[in-house]
């Protein structure tokens, strides 16, 4: 018996694209709205069957609101659905977005070495854009956000 296949996508969720960077970001992103945009972008654009199909292996395994990082993990069948539903999100709650794609791979390992990267990188780049105002508590969140990428499991 064969094991079940999946993919593990890692993509950058840009917020409002247009405006800029800001530390005053209009949204909040969680896994669970971040999955509900997605979702309803795939019921949009491929119906309740093609929804249902998805929603078989579709999760959202990781989602950082600091640095944007997100993992999504679905089903080989049916990742390039999932891809293309989520390339199709314009928004998430009233907030304009933009999504990139990272890295897509068959290893869940794969794709945590390349989230644990980006995810370093712009912390990095944030904690240099807020200068010294960067609270212990923010550092302390990133800190837990990147041991908890380390731990995932499938």
């Amino acid at each position: 018996m064969v094991g079940f296949k999946n993919r593990y996508i890692v993509m950058e969720v840009f917020l409002d694209p247009d405006k800029g960077f800001s530390l005053n970001e209009p949204i909040i992103l969680t896994q669970f709205n971040v999955s509900k945009a997605i979702k309803d972008s795939i019921l949009l654009n491929f119906g309740e069957c093609g929804l249902a199909l998805s929603l078989n292996s579709f999760q959202v395994k990781y989602m950082n609101p600091i640095t944007k990082i997100c993992i999504f993990r679905t089903s080989r069948d049916e990742h390039q659905q999932v891809w293309t539903a989520i390339t199709m999100v314009r928004s998430i709650g009233n907030c304009p977005v933009v999504f990139n794609l990272l890295d897509i791979s068959g290893s869940l390992e794969a794709c945590k070495r390349a989230a644990l990267k980006c995810d370093e990188f712009k912390f990095e780049q944030y904690k240099l854009s807020t200068g010294d105002s960067l609270s212990p508590d923010t550092q302390q969140r990133m800190q837990n956000l990147l041991e908890k990428i380390k731990t995932l499991e499938h």
